[in-house]
C-alpha cells in the first residue's frame, strides 16, 4: 500500500544525486540540466502530496520532522525519564509518572500523574492489590517491542493489520528470599510470542521482528547489564 511512495523517495534521491553531479562538472547553463530539475520538483511535489498522512496510526509528517530535527542536532536525542515511588503497606507500593526531560526542555504536556501500584498474589504475601513489579517488566517490555515494530513499519511502508504479544518469564525465588546464593532473584529467561500480520512478506517481517527487537529501549536494557545505582536519601 505504501511501497509506491517509498519508491518515489528513492527515485527523488536519485534525481538529486544526479542533479549536483551535473552542477559540480559546470553544467548549469545546460537545457537538460533545467528539464530534469522541473521533473525532480514535480516528483518531489507528487510524492509529498500521496505520502499518506498516517501509517500504522502514526503522523509521518511528525515522524519525518523529528528525524530530521535529530539530525540536524543530535542533542535533542536525549531524554531522561523518571519514576517516584512510595510504600504503603506490606508488599504495596504506588509510583507515579508525569515529568521527564525530552527534545531539549522540561516536558510540560502532562496534566496529571500515570499512577501504578504494586501489589503481590496471596502465595507472595499479598492480596493482589495490583500486578507485581516483575509482571510490570513484562507489560513494559510488551509495550516497548510493540510500539518499536509499530515505529520501524511505519518508517519502512509496511501496514500493521493485526498484532499481539504473550510473554512469560520463568522465575526462581529462592532469589529474592536469599535461600540460595547460587539462584538469581531475577528472570531466568523471557519468551515473547508475537503474533502479527502485515502487507509484506514473511522475510521482511522476520526482519523487522528481528530489528525491533534489537532497538527496543527497553528489551535492549533487560538484555545488556545496565548500571543501577541506589543512593539513600538522608532525611
Amino acid at each position: 500500500m505504501y511501497r509506491p511512495f517509498l519508491r518515489k523517495i528513492d527515485l527523488i534521491a536519485r534525481d538529486v544525486h544526479l542533479y549536483f553531479r551535473a552542477m559540480a562538472a559546470g553544467s548549469r547553463g545546460d537545457l537538460n540540466i533545467s528539464f530534469r530539475t522541473m521533473e525532480m520538483t514535480m516528483n518531489t511535489q507528487a510524492a509529498l502530496a500521496e505520502r499518506p498522512a498516517h501509517v500504522n496510526g502514526l503522523d509521518v509528517g511528525a515522524a519525518f520532522d523529528t528525524i530530521k530535527a535529530i539530525k540536524a542536532d543530535p542533542n535533542l536525542a536525549r531524554f531522561q525519564f523518571r519514576a517516584r515511588n512510595v510504600w504503603i503497606d506490606g508488599g504495596v507500593n504506588r509510583s507515579t509518572i508525569r515529568d521527564f526531560y525530552g527534545a531539549g526542555r522540561e516536558d510540560d504536556s502532562r496534566m496529571t500523574d500515570f499512577v501504578f501500584t504494586n501489589g503481590e498474589p496471596p502465595v507472595l504475601l499479598g492480596n493482589n492489590e495490583g500486578a507485581n513489579p516483575v509482571e510490570f517488566l513484562l507489560h513494559a517490555l510488551a509495550g516497548c517491542v510493540t510500539t518499536t515494530l509499530v515505529l520501524h513499519a511505519a518508517a519502512r511502508g509496511i501496514a500493521i493489520e493485526e498484532l499481539s504479544t504473550e510473554l512469560e518469564g520463568d522465575l526462581d525465588v529462592q532469589g529474592l528470599l536469599g535461600l540460595d546464593e547460587s539462584v538469581s532473584p531475577g528472570y531466568e529467561q523471557i519468551l515473547i510470542k508475537m503474533t502479527v500480520k502485515a502487507d509484506c512478506s514473511d522475510e521482511e517481517l522476520d526482519d523487522l521482528l528481528s530489528f525491533s527487537q534489537e532497538h527496543s529501549p527497553v528489551c535492549n536494557t533487560v538484555c545488556r547489564p545496565v548500571p543501577v545505582k541506589i543512593e539513600r536519601v538522608k532525611v
